[in-house]
């Protein structure tokens, strides 16, 4: 019997060469989704390490819980005055988006494999959700800027266009395997009843998390953390028992969360950005080990073709259609057709078939995995390229030292104020007064001691505040919160 430690090992020297290898994406634009598959193949049971990996179920709870949390992280990172101007494209692409690529690239597999249209259009669900993580990590690796509206556009699409692939996934093996227990009408209830049910306990547990959080006073600053974690499952698994899509509603909750200030938020953003790169890691690791690289030359033909029919066709198809009401121009729209990589999602949904018992579930999985490795490797690599050709990078002024308006600090606008007896700001956390963003509180004299003041600090009587704030009557008005 092979002892935990010989799984510990194998575990930590494939993390540790992940992040390693991560450094190929910054330095030479290949995308780290390519290099965690890749090395997951590589240990694989055709691989070096000849680690011997068929467990379908397990990879998919592996990507159903890595895919609650990288959804969060990129909610949690998202500003929602960045997406606001462009949410309604994004939802559009999100939806219509998906679903008309999911048809084009069904067109493209009903004639070519020996497939029926209805087998044909659950492949093209099962492809047809984007995966922006490996795009802004080459945009920034390489310095690229994007125009004003393409960058939050693509963020919001990338986020929110999982679920409506996974529904249509779901939907499809459905009908397949059940055709008598189905019908159209139900399956349009239960897409408005997901997304609603979604999306409103998604606003209502993101829109909580910080007053939570804020009222909460936690002793240890390891538990927020640990709390996060409990609250999102909560939402996933609460969301999903009542029929709800738990993945749009973590993603909801994180954009939402996001939107309001909380102790240690900077903090909490940077744990939940690593926790995501550990599920990415763990995720493209698993599904890596799960795939026989042996079988793939047998799907290369088709794949290759169904490939380039979705990066050429069905994807600008989708995006043309979906965005022919909005401002982007030609270019912009040819731009965002291109940056629709494939990632994790596509591989995970085509778990479902296997768990489902579907005969094609083999060749499905194995075209999925090779129209991924191929996308990412051919996109991926080209963005910097495509992006510079189409002109869509942002052209930012260059710095000037002398552009900059002095603003020097005047002995005048720095205040002091004890906090009295009875004031109803004693107990409170400085991120609980919520103060304007000009009133800054930069000092605390408690006794002899002198504080650095966070979010997180909890005013006391007799506590001496170091204040700055340019306006007079400003500093009167919020001062009123704490008279006793």
């Amino acid at each position: 019997m092979e002892s935990i430690e010989l799984y510990l090992l194998i575990t930590a020297f494939l993390m540790l060469l992940s992040v390693l290898a991560s450094k190929l994406s910054t330095n030479f634009g290949i995308p780290s989704l390519f290099i965690f598959l890749g090395l997951g193949m590589l240990a694989g049971s055709d691989g070096i390490l000849g680690i011997h990996f068929d467990n379908v179920e397990l990879a998919q709870n592996i990507g159903t819980l890595a895919l609650i949390f990288i959804l969060f992280g990129g909610g949690l990172d998202t500003a929602w005055k960045a997406i606001k101007p462009v949410l309604k494209d994004g939802l559009i692409l999100a939806t219509l988006g998906v679903l008309l690529t999911a048809f084009f690239v069904a067109l493209c597999v009903y004639y070519i494999l020996d497939f029926t249209f209805l087998e044909s259009l659950l492949l093209g669900a099962i492809i047809s959700s984007t995966d922006a993580a490996a795009v802004f990590a080459i945009l920034r690796a390489k310095g690229i800027s994007l125009k004003k509206k393409l960058t939050p556009l693509l963020e919001l699409e990338s986020g929110s266009n999982d679920p409506m692939a996974i529904f249509l996934t779901v939907a499809i093996l459905q009908i397949l395997l059940l055709p008598e227990s189905s019908s159209v009408y139900e399956w349009i209830f239960k897409f408005f009843l997901q997304f609603i049910i979604g999306g409103a306990l998604g606003f209502a547990f993101g829109y909580l998390l910080p007053q939570i959080l804020n009222r909460i006073h936690l002793s240890f600053y390891g538990l927020y953390p640990v709390f996060t974690i409990g609250w999102i499952l909560l939402l996933f698994a609460g969301s999903s028992m009542l029929g709800g899509n738990g993945f749009l509603a973590v993603y909801v909750a994180g954009i939402v969360a996001n939107t309001k200030e909380f102790v240690h938020k900077k903090n909490l953003i940077g744990f939940h950005e690593g926790l995501s790169w550990i599920m990415q890691i763990t995720v493209f690791l698993a599904l890596g080990l799960l795939v026989f690289p042996s079988e793939l030359p047998d799907v290369a033909l088709s794949g290759l073709i169904i490939a380039f029919w979705l990066m050429f066709v069905a994807r600008p198809a989708g995006v043309f259609l979906s965005t022919m009401f909005s401002s982007f121009t030609i270019k912009e729209k040819t731009f965002i057709s291109w940056v629709g990589l494939r990632g994790a999602v596509p591989i995970i949904l085509a778990t479902y078939p296997y768990l489902q018992g579907f005969e094609k579930s083999n060749l499905i999985f194995n075209i999925v995995f090779f129209i991924v490795l191929f996308s990412i490797l051919i996109q991926g690599t080209t963005l910097p390229l495509v992006a510079k050709w189409l002109n869509v990078e942002s052209k930012s002024k260059d710095f000037k030292p002398e552009d900059i308006i002095a603003s020097p600090l005047f002995y005048h606008t720095l205040k002091q104020f004890y906090i009295e007896e009875n004031s109803p700001a004693i107990g409170l956390s400085i991120v609980e007064l919520d103060l304007p963003t000009d009133f800054l509180i930069l000092l605390i004299k408690r006794e002899k001691d002198y504080i650095k003041p966070t979010g997180s600090s909890i005013l006391k009587e007799n506590d001496m505040l170091l204040i700055q704030c340019n306006s007079e009557n400003r500093y009167k008005r919020v001062l009123k919160r704490f008279a006793s």
